[in-house]
């Protein structure tokens, strides 16, 4: 059963409600999510949390929960470990739940060197009805500040220096103390979480960092609520017209000469494009382009869109290079729709109080890029995800349209936050809405797994077929959940007139060939739609449904029966 509906017999991480008063809340993993007051979600998560010098999350030993109840409050005492290999980090989790307060302390000892990036709190906030909403930060000289929860997408940390936040949403004013180190908010969403992010240890710290042998750390969240009079946010509208977007499938040269020698792959899910990625920063790029003019000759009948990852690093003009890089694609032969440019640093975050790496300016760079493909559609943007997008902007004037990508398992992978990521998707379209304007919007790659780690060296291997944050194997992929997740990802983007979006590569672990789950079928349904008006496009209650043209798609985003449809099953044709 697992197997079929993740990809591998690894079971999903286990989860206990539990109940006190008009307080629910579930703990899995060490972690409290969603905590909620008579039914409203006031925080998503409290989680002691460390992770690597690659930004991967390590994940920790649990010991024996205990519990007890005494002087009117249930405590919770957790003790977990964190193992580098050459050290570890003892840290005893101790919850304490009363009458309007929710405390959660944490007391560590290092054994050994621990390096880390980060190592604490983190704490979530919630972005429907949040996004927009009051908010009071108390600073620790005791300075306040009045603001509001961004409610377009914030490039940078919206809040520093957290001692304690207030925010005012659905009824409630719900107020965050934070103790023991320094703490500071970056708008989550970008990376595609659904929720706001406080952690500690500001980012223009040194990183990694240790934690010395015998080092104690201590730290806490103190959370307080209280009935008060909020008024509703507003949030952008979609475009009153949207059509449902053509689908893309990438492959890189050598998985263009496998499709030149097996041009029937394309044909169980019929994509109207393929990407084509091109990386000149690992090799020439004459020799990678060549297979595409082969693979073009065999299948003809769709649009090949070149994605060209340039060097620029100071050895060739822009002008030079990419003149290069258009001459290697007249000789080959290769007739590219479309080209999109992107600088290789680009495809590394530069984290808030990080240097920029030396590149040439982006006016430049695209300039260039019309000079040397006169007439194509050309692109800008990232080819990683729109973290990078919005904070390094592309110059509109010279571009016909702009992409970027997504993916699920930046910073959780299990299940339920996969699916949470559905969430935040309308938050970044209408935020990239917001910054690019009438020019054509693109999404791509957007798989479960990363192509590519923007923020460490690798991407995080995955021999176990686990749920493993920024890997670049996922399993479920490969199961129903997979499916059912490019399914919620197409409602959830539909209403966006997005131009053209990638879901899957061609080969490969993150591919359609070969791929025994359903994927492929829910991708064939989807590339069936391409260029239909949207009348409904919608997740909501654990549902996704899309409704464009004379089709009606349908999916259950549960691990449980639901909208008439098995555990992430899907139903698709007329209804």
């Amino acid at each position: 059963m697992n197997l079929a509906l993740y990809g591998t017999d690894q079971p999903p991480a286990v989860s206990e409600e539990i109940r006190r008063g008009e307080v629910t809340l579930h703990l899995q993993d060490g972690a409290l999510r969603h905590i909620r007051v008579g039914g409203v979600e006031i925080i998503r998560s409290v989680a002691f949390l460390a992770r690597d010098r690659d930004w991967g999350t390590i994940a920790p030993t649990l010991g024996t929960l205990t519990r007890d109840n005494r002087d009117g409050a249930l405590h919770l005492s957790l003790p977990m470990r964190f193992d580098t290999g050459t050290a570890r980090l003892d840290v005893d989790v101790v919850m304490t739940l009363g009458a309007g307060r929710l405390t959660v302390h944490a007391g560590g000892k290092a054994s050994g060197d621990f390096e880390t990036n980060r190592a604490g709190f983190t704490l979530l906030h919630p972005i429907e009805r949040v996004a927009g909403c009051p908010a009071r930060v108390t600073h620790a000289n005791g300075q306040v500040e009045d603001s509001h929860f961004p409610e377009l997408i914030d490039p940078w940390q919206p809040f520093m220096d957290i001692a304690a936040l207030e925010h005012r949403a659905n009824g409630l004013r719900v107020h965050c103390a934070l103790r023991g180190d320094t703490f500071e908010m970056e708008d989550q969403r970008q990376w595609g979480d659904a929720s706001y992010k406080t952690y500690n240890r500001p980012l223009a710290l040194p990183w990694p960092y240790v934690i010395a042998d015998g080092e104690v750390l201590e730290q806490s969240v103190e959370i307080t609520w209280q009935a008060c009079q909020t008024a509703p946010v507003a949030t952008r509208p979609a475009p009153e017209e949207a059509r449902f977007p053509e689908m893309a499938l990438v492959l890189d040269a050598t998985d263009a000469g496998r499709l030149a020698e097996n041009p029937g792959d394309l044909d169980p899910v019929c994509p109207q494009r393929l990407l084509c990625h091109v990386d000149a920063a690992k090799g020439p790029a004459a020799p990678q382009i060549a297979p595409f003019a082969r693979a073009q000759a065999a299948r003809p009948d769709v649009a090949y869109d070149l994605e060209l990852i340039c060097r620029f690093d100071g050895t060739q003009t822009p002008e030079a290079e990419l003149q290069a890089h258009a001459d290697a694609v007249a000789a080959s032969g290769f007739a590219p729709a479309s080209v999109l440019v992107v600088p290789s640093v680009d495809r590394q975050s530069t984290p808030p109080g990080s240097e920029w790496p030396a590149c040439p300016p982006l006016a430049e760079i695209h300039a260039a890029a019309a000079r040397a493909f006169p007439g194509l559609v050309r692109g800008g943007g990232m080819a990683s995800l729109f973290t990078e997008l919005n904070r390094k902007r592309p110059p509109l004037a010279t571009l016909d349209f702009v992409s970027h990508g997504l993916c699920p398992i930046v910073h959780a992978a299990d299940d339920l936050s996969v699916m949470e990521t559905l969430e935040a998707v309308p938050h970044i379209a209408r935020s990239a809405r917001a910054l690019i304007g009438d020019r054509a919007y693109r999404i791509g790659p957007a798989t479960i797994a990363m192509r590519q780690n923007p923020y460490g060296s690798r991407t995080i291997p995955n021999p176990d077929a686990g749920r493993v944050c920024m890997t670049d194997d996922d399993p479920r992929h490969r199961g129903a959940f997979g499916a059912a997740y490019a399914l919620g990802l197409a409602a959830a983007l539909a209403p966006f007139d997005i131009a053209v979006w990638t879901p899957a590569a061609l080969y490969g672990p993150r591919g359609v060939v070969g791929n025994p789950g359903p994927l492929p079928q829910v991708l064939r349904a989807l590339s069936g739609i391409a260029g239909q008006h949207v009348q409904e496009a919608a997740v909501r209650d654990g549902l996704a449904v899309l409704d464009a043209g004379t089709t009606r798609l349908r999916a259950n985003l549960t691990p449980q029966d639901g909208h008439g449809l098995m555990p992430y099953g899907w139903s698709g044709g007329m209804d």
